[in-house]
């Protein structure tokens, strides 16, 4: 028995570097495995950021130019006219892109928790846009909105000869153009958040509601919808980082005319940094709208943080 525990002692002795070995190749298989993800983002994202950053700081024009001319870019950004129509564009654009799509998704939500039937069928439908790209969005709604092919041609056919709906055309009214297209496109998503937090609502709370004799409008409008604050929240969150970065849509649908009529800050930068040879400009315009996406994106992330040490 000595010498069976003897070689049992020996044999242990020799798996222990093994054991060791294999333990710290688990403790380090994950860090060797993250790194090469983490240096991709730390150089393909913020080091371009910072690079960006710094363009804008130059005059630089078809290539980088590291001349710093300090804020210059920036002013002459802000007394730019094309760059003050993209911001007016935004404002509008944005604007009723999100009241829109929350208004038509809250109301989309609200009768699909009916549980009416095919519901399914419905839910799919609706949702089916937002599996799609902005550009095939664009190019369709630009055939649909163009007098001589679409909706015009389509009612002209019909015999109402005194019809019109030159939207696409029109440089007062084309914002109304992406706007329609924008909506199509994303209300369904927007159906399908509110969707997840109706299901998510306690029942009992309701059911007491109705026993007090509420009628659903005011179960509604006093208890479901105002417990669904943090899907209002997120869903603005995603809706200004859409319309803020929105440039396939105004390429697809209007390509920024009449004129520059239509454009929005993204297509700015893309038009003057890679078409008109002003890359510090282009660079400029990009740092500000990535003020504009952070200035969305802080607040949200500081609830979200805040709500769990809360917790």
């Amino acid at each position: 028995m000595n010498n069976i525990d003897a070689v049992q002692t020996l044999s242990e002795a020799k798996r222990a570097p093994l054991a060791r070995i294999q333990d710290r190749l688990a403790d380090w298989l994950p860090k060797l495995v993250l790194t090469p993800t983490l240096l991709v983002v730390l150089v393909c994202m913020y080091g371009y950021i910072l690079w960006t950053g710094l363009l804008s700081l130059t005059n630089s024009r078809l290539l980088p130019v590291w001349n710093f001319i300090g804020t210059g870019q920036y002013d002459r950004l802000f007394d730019n006219d094309r760059w003050l129509v993209a911001l007016n564009n935004l404002v509008l654009f944005g604007g009723l892109f999100i009241l829109v799509c929350l208004a038509l998704g809250v109301f989309l939500a609200i009768l699909l928790d009916q549980k009416i039937r095919q519901e399914g069928a419905l839910r799919t439908i609706y949702l089916y846009p937002m599996a799609i790209s902005f550009i095939v969005t664009g190019t369709a709604w630009k055939w649909l909105l163009n007098p001589s092919l679409g909706l015009e041609k389509l009612v002209h056919s019909w015999g109402f000869d005194s019809f019109s709906f030159d939207w696409l055309v029109d440089p007062d009214r084309v914002v109304f153009c992406l706007v329609i297209a924008a909506v199509w496109q994303s209300s369904g998503f927007v159906m399908a958040m509110f969707l997840a937090g109706l299901r998510g609502v306690d029942q009992e709370m309701v059911k007491a509601a109705q026993l007090d004799g509420a009628s659903m409008p005011t179960i509604y409008r006093r208890i479901i919808l105002p417990s669904l604050k943090p899907v209002f929240f997120s869903a603005f969150v995603i809706l200004a980082h859409i319309a803020i970065k929105s440039f396939d849509l105004v390429a697809a649908l209007t390509g920024g005319g009449p004129g520059y009529s239509s454009d929005l800050p993204a297509n700015f930068m893309y038009t003057h940094a890679f078409t008109r040879a002003q890359m510090g400009l282009g660079a400029a315009s990009a740092m500000v709208m990535l003020g504009g996406v952070l200035a969305i994106l802080v607040p949200y992330l500081y609830s979200e943080l805040r709500g769990k040490r809360n917790a």
